[in-house]
């Protein structure tokens, strides 16, 4: 087993619209910031405007942490955007949440892959734990959502983090096929 598959847990959410998505994760990035993880966002437009709004409403007691994490859009474009990114949030205890296109998450999953075999040797000696969660519409996903599943460990959903099977009870990972 080696550093990445002990040390990265991958998640997946699905949601219906951006107040949904926000909605969804306040409750598990308030809990994240409890465990003391340290949150970075890579996002394809900004949801800055529901995170406020929500974290008003809901009078959450890590409001100022939430709101100072950064809600607006990540360009991918570039390796050096994630690197500086993971560097400015890097902390024993990582939460990166990922929202975009599918094109968007996949450019953003290659750049975090890359940086953490970069930086194996000095994420190993700091014992660095990620998890990440990567958030998809389900309008946009709904065809390829075993795909989806089977290169995740578990998902978030409303009540927070499940195994993909108490979610999906008859879902079977299928192997992938080289």
């Amino acid at each position: 087993m080696n550093y990445q598959e002990k040390t990265v847990t991958n998640l997946c959410s699905f949601y219906v619209s951006d107040w949904h998505l926000v909605t969804m994760m306040l409750p598990y990035i308030s809990k994240s910031i409890n465990e003391g993880r340290k949150i970075a966002t890579i996002l394809e437009k900004d949801i800055v405007e529901n995170v406020k709004t929500l974290v008003e409403r809901l009078n959450l007691k890590e409001d100022k942490e939430i709101l100072n994490i950064n809600w607006t859009r990540t360009s991918t474009s570039r390796y050096t955007n994630i690197s500086k990114i993971l560097d400015k949030n890097m902390a024993e205890k990582q939460l990166i949440i990922i929202n975009g296109s599918k094109e968007f998450i996949k450019k953003a999953r290659e750049h975090i892959d890359k940086y953490i075999q970069k930086n194996k040797t000095k994420l190993e000696e700091v014992g660095v734990e990620i998890k990440i969660v990567s958030c998809y519409e389900i309008v946009e996903f709904n065809g390829s959502i075993q795909e989806i599943l089977n290169s995740n460990d578990k998902m978030l959903n409303t009540s927070g983090e499940k195994e993909i099977t108490e979610i999906f009870g008859d879902f079977e990972r299928k192997e992938k096929i080289s």
